[in-house]
């Protein structure tokens, strides 16, 4: 290839690598947004997230388009072909990652309407900004290329499953305790799971960027999983 040819090559590599970083941003934003409508039981922030959510579905998308394009007319080898495999990895697990921001948001209104439970919203935002934590970490690594920093939030998977199957007994205690509190305590329950699941995709990503920058799809040890307790 001439030069020309290969500057733009990699202009197109570059930018995809870019538009899934800003697709990555706007995933954490929503997935901290949502948590914290849930904890300050604001609904117009919820509303934002779920209405924020189809900006991701359209960047996912054109993430989607352009590596496939690319795959197609650039015929990628090597390094270039895991650079474009791994960006539309990514953009679907982000895209997914948002949904669960949204679903969360969607919890809110019924949360509102419930009495407020200090301790157990308390667990919540730990757990939440635990998981807001590993995406962003993953998210850099990404983004720098730092497969050590990936391999980091790879393994500590389990920590978010801890703290699920903690929070878990924890609103069982509250719904056999007093019965009035059991759909405020199924709505967090969904949250709760909802962010646990948003932890698996932290860990996806960073065995995205293990394949991206080694060319090894395994890796040598299994994923640190914890037994999850029976869950919706």
């Amino acid at each position: 290839m001439n030069e020309h040819i290969v500057k733009a090559y990699e202009d197109e590599l570059n930018m995809l690598t870019a538009e899934c970083a800003r697709m990555g941003g706007l995933t954490e934003a929503a997935v901290a947004d949502a948590l914290e409508a849930v904890v300050r039981r604001d609904q117009q922030m919820a509303d934002s997230v779920v209405a924020r959510d189809e900006r991701l579905d359209v960047l996912q998308a054109d993430i989607e388009r352009k590596a496939i394009r690319m795959i197609a007319l650039r015929q990628p080898l090597a390094n270039d072909l895991r650079r474009t495999v791994a960006a539309m990895k990514i953009a679907n697990n982000l895209e997914r990652v948002g949904d669960l921001a949204k679903n969360i948001a969607k919890r809110t209104i019924v949360i509102i309407d419930s009495d407020p439970m200090v301790p157990l919203t308390r667990s919540i935002e730990r757990m939440g900004r635990l998981v807001v934590t590993r995406l962003k970490e993953v998210l850099d690594a990404y983004t720098a290329s730092d497969l050590e920093r990936a391999m980091s939030v790879w393994s500590r998977d389990d920590e978010v499953d801890e703290h699920y199957n903690s929070l878990f007994r924890e609103l069982l205690t509250y719904m056999m305790g007093d019965p009035r509190t059991i759909t405020a305590c199924a709505h967090l329950l969904f949250v709760a799971k909802n962010l646990e699941r948003i932890g698996d995709h932290a860990t996806n990503i960073a065995e995205i960027i293990h394949y991206e920058i080694t060319g090894d799809e395994a890796i040598a040890t299994a994923r640190p999983k914890t037994d999850a307790l029976q869950r919706p």
